[in-house]
């Protein structure tokens, strides 16, 4: 099993930042490839950031390329997610998501979330 704390959320006004932290535990964290997901009020859960076991290969939704950066500390078991430039539809509950490196498919692994709201 792997544990996934997320936190780092809060309100801000447009065009403010803010960084999401992801603390893993109980497997290898250099094992697994995260991802940050994210729910908005009424709409589905989507996609929003990956970075690989590595940290070498990233990838990002288009709503959100060039304002988000996702990053990761193998050593600290920790992935981040900097968000700059933050827009009202930027709100949403925040999810960190892990998978085994190598598998394809949905992700195992989820933490309980953390809220972003952005106000205009």
């Amino acid at each position: 099993q792997v544990q996934l704390v997320e936190s780092g959320g809060g309100s801000v006004q447009t065009g403010g930042s803010l960084r999401l932290s992801c603390a893993a535990s109980g497997r290898p964290f250099n094992n697994y490839n995260m991802a940050w997901f994210r729910q908005a009020p009424g709409k589905e859960r989507e996609f929003v950031s990956t970075i690989s076991w590595s940290g070498d290969t990233t990838f990002y939704a288009d709503s959100v390329k060039g304002r988000f950066t996702i990053s990761r500390d193998n050593a600290k078991n920790t992935v981040y997610m900097q968000m700059n430039s933050l827009k009202p539809e930027d709100t949403a509950v925040y999810y960190c998501a892990a998978k085994y490196r190598g598998t394809r498919g949905n992700y195992d692994y989820w933490g309980q979330g953390t809220r972003v709201t952005v106000s205009s």
